[in-house]
């Protein structure tokens, strides 16, 4: 009988990517995501009536759902979780709820059911780059709620781990990009300003560095991980082991698109000083080691394909306002 994952936060861009590429694979997928009063599904409804797919709405914050949902899985992979860092200087106790609560209902019905899982973690727990390129002995540093929050998260992973003897993994992505990701993130930003009809493009800090990942490569790190026997209690950093300028993504895009536009700086997009990650170059070479996962998409091809996407579904985007 083919296995059971559950995924959690799967209607979001990474989990609905994740879902459908489970299923493809032939896994049979309970798919998790928050509860609404219109039943919308999100991206999952990309992939609605796909063989093997179950979707539960209801809330992550909610152990006794939570627990009866792990019961009816073999495995799970927790991706539910608030990701907006401005968002997260906004409403800081909004993320200590569903990013650290959150994740101990899942741990703590993992360790009842005695479920094998893994947590997804982010780049973001390292701050600014200490040394490169940065692998997971890296230190830790939250300069922003978000990332405080996600640091939380992972050690409380951890300490169920050592504590209790769960089978758990940390999978720590770095910067993932691809189609259905929101207008939040720089790529599809920068994007629908340029197929917009404005005539400059607004964005923020464009010095930083950011190592990117296509979000199929991501998908198959998951997967990777998924059937690695043993090696539990570990973290795994996947990324492209390349680190790119925001500036020299605007370039890009505006080559692969044929679009010039001028660039305007917008304060309201621009972290605070002290919060802001300067560079991020990841060193994915234990999950490598482990499982022979390397990306297979370049920079430039994963941009091509994020453009086709978006081109086709600009409908979706308030290409003139910031969302946060």
């Amino acid at each position: 009988m083919n296995k059971r994952i559950l995924v959690t936060g799967a209607a979001g861009f990474i989990g609905s990517h994740l879902t459908e590429y489970l299923i493809n694979c032939g896994y049979k997928v309970i798919a998790y995501d928050l509860y609404n009063s219109t039943n919308s599904w999100g991206w999952l409804e990309e992939i609605e009536g796909k063989k093997n797919l179950e979707i539960i709405l209801g809330d992550v914050k909610d152990f006794n759902l939570t627990n009866k949902i792990v019961k009816k899985c073999d495995e799970i992979i927790h991706l539910a979780a608030l990701i907006s860092i401005p968002y997260s200087y906004a409403s800081p106790l909004t993320f200590v709820r569903t990013n650290v609560e959150g994740t101990y209902n899942i741990l703590e019905s993992a360790r009842i059911n005695r479920k094998k899982i893994i947590i997804t973690s982010t780049s973001e727990v390292y701050g600014s780059g200490q040394y490169f390129p940065m692998d997971e002995k890296h230190p830790l540093n939250a300069q922003s709620p978000y990332a405080a929050s996600k640091i939380a998260a992972d050690q409380l992973a951890l300490s169920y781990y050592k504590s209790y003897g769960i089978p758990m993994k940390i999978i720590r992505p770095f910067n993932t990009y691809g189609p259905r990701q929101s207008s939040r993130a720089i790529i599809p930003n920068i994007i629908s300003q340029l197929i917009s009809d404005n005539k400059k493009i607004n964005l923020g800090n464009i010095s930083t560095f950011r190592d990117l990942t296509y979000v199929l490569d991501l998908c198959e790190a998951y997967l990777k991980l998924l059937k690695l026997k043993g090696n539990f209690g570990h973290i795994y950093n996947v990324g492209m082991g390349k680190t790119t300028q925001i500036k020299k993504i605007y370039i890009l895009l505006q080559d692969i698109l044929g679009i010039t536009k001028s660039l305007n700086k917008d304060a309201s997009r621009v972290r605070p000083k002290n919060s802001e990650v300067n560079k991020l170059l990841c060193n994915f070479s234990l999950i490598k080691r482990k499982t022979g996962w390397k990306p297979q998409y370049d920079l430039k091809s994963g941009l091509s394909l994020t453009v086709d996407w978006l081109q086709e579904n600009i409908n979706l985007f308030k290409s003139g306002k910031y969302n946060i």
